[in-house]
């Protein structure tokens, strides 16, 4: 052989070889941000940030607008829901805004909530004692006030046997 002869067709899968490497790799840093990104985005972070007058919450537990939210996977009684809520120094859930729990919106379970019925009060009540704002957890029936309430974000508040056994959802406030 009298020396290396560059054909037209080498120098052309040369070439496109090289590009392909450098695709690959510009996919493997776009995927690497694309996935960073997409993990901040999925959910409300854990991390309130103290610059924002919020804190920490504990692992496992959702910070949103400067509350801390635990959404349970297990199934309990209503009682039995409070008191896990109580002893993890927060409350089952009380909604004060309309859009509290946007990040749940596409969830499609039912979980019981800090509102009960006071036969002293004859009204319904929060945890803390105050009064249940119909403009905010509107109860469509007749609703039995030996019962105990489940907010379903796809079907709203509605009333079940508070022995029955349910996620629940607790809260911890900050402000």
């Amino acid at each position: 052989m009298a020396g290396f002869q560059t054909t037209p067709w080498r120098l052309i899968s040369g070439v496109l070889g090289v590009i392909c490497l450098l695709l690959m790799a510009a996919l493997g840093v776009l995927l690497k941000n694309s996935l960073t990104k997409q993990s901040v985005q999925l959910g409300p972070s854990t991390e309130l940030g103290e610059e924002s007058g919020c804190y920490s919450c504990q692992e496992k537990w959702i910070g949103y607008q400067c509350n801390c939210y635990f959404i349970s996977d297990e199934l309990k009684t209503w009682k039995d829901s409070r008191n896990f809520c109580v002893s993890h120094n927060s409350s089952l859930l009380q909604i004060q805004t309309r859009n509290e729990l946007d990040f749940m919106k596409f969830s499609s379970n039912s979980y019981w909530i800090g509102l009960s019925y006071s036969e002293e009060h004859h009204a319904w009540l929060w945890e803390d004692n105050s009064t249940l704002s119909q403009d905010l957890v509107p109860l469509f029936h007749i609703v039995n006030p030996k019962n105990c309430i489940i907010y379903s974000p796809r079907r709203g508040a509605l009333d079940e046997d508070c022995e029955s056994t349910y996620s629940y959802i607790c809260k911890q406030q900050f402000i």
